[in-house]
């Protein structure tokens, strides 16, 4: 169940950061509180799933995951440019992200 607070504190973190892009810098009004709301959302099931999942990892998956589909939201959905560094450091995150969950947990 703390995997699954977790994705929604994920979802919520990705829906949040978009709407700050959209809001134009707290200039449009509903994109303004649905930002808020979502971080809201976002940090109430990210503090549940910190209830059984390590800080350490938890934090990793959190922040990690929600860069690199951030990052693609805004290649995707925004038209922003990525270049091959960009693309190398989100790897590295997604491999960071495996190894902190795979292997963060076994005390070694």
């Amino acid at each position: 169940m703390s995997y699954l607070y977790l994705i929604l504190a994920i979802i919520g973190e990705l829906f949040g950061t978009n709407m700050i892009k959209v809001s134009d810098g707290f200039s449009k009004p509903l994109p303004t509180f649905g930002a808020l709301v979502s971080f809201g959302i976002c940090f109430y099931f990210l503090s549940l799933s910190l209830k059984t999942i390590p800080l350490g990892v938890a934090y990793a998956t959190w922040s990690g995951l929600g860069l690199v589909l951030t990052a693609a939201i805004a290649v995707f959905i925004f038209k922003e440019t990525i270049n091959l560094y960009s693309i190398i450091g989100l790897i590295l995150i997604i491999i960071g992200v495996l190894l902190m969950n795979l292997l963060g947990n076994t005390g070694h």
